[in-house]
C-alpha cells in the first residue's frame, strides 16, 4: 500500500492550493461518501490504478498485493492511497468521511464493473 499525506503547495489569505496528483493521466474523478461503520471495495482491479483521497474523516485502509499479508493503515484528512493494478483493496469508515476516487483506466462511469473484481472481504491482520 504506497500512502502518502499531501501538504498544500501554496497558501495565502485568499486560501490554499494542494495538488494531490501531478502529471498523471486520469479517465474517471468520483467523489464517495461514507457514513461511519460502511465498508468498501473488497475488490481489485486488472488494468485501472485507483488513488484514494481523504478530503475529510477517518478510514481503515486495507490492502493486499497477491500471495501477501493484509496490510491496514488508518487515513485520515490529506491523506492519498495508490492501489496498483492487483491490489486488493477494502476502506473501512471509522467516521463519517469523503473520499476523492482518481482512477487510471476502464474502471468509471458505466464502465465501473467491467475492471473490478469481487473478492472476499479482507480481514484487519489485527483481528
Amino acid at each position: 500500500m504506497n500512502v502518502r499525506h499531501i501538504a498544500p503547495v501554496f497558501e495565502d489569505d485568499r486560501g490554499v492550493i494542494t495538488d494531490i496528483i501531478e502529471h498523471t493521466p486520469c479517465d474517471s474523478v468520483a467523489i464517495i461518501s461514507c457514513v461511519k461503520g460502511a465498508i468498501r471495495g473488497n475488490h481489485y482491479h486488472k488494468e485501472s490504478v485507483q488513488f484514494t483521497y481523504v478530503m475529510s474523516g477517518k478510514i481503515l485502509a486495507l490492502s493486499q498485493v497477491p500471495h501477501e499479508s493484509v496490510e491496514a493503515r488508518e487515513l485520515t484528512e490529506g491523506d492519498l492511497m495508490e492501489s496498483p493494478p492487483l491490489e486488493r483493496h477494502a476502506l473501512h469508515a471509522l467516521e463519517d468521511s469523503l473520499l476523492l476516487v482518481i482512477t487510471r483506466g476502464p474502471r468509471g462511469g458505466k464502465q465501473y464493473e467491467d475492471d473490478t473484481y469481487r473478492i472476499d472481504p479482507l480481514q484487519s491482520p489485527a483481528d
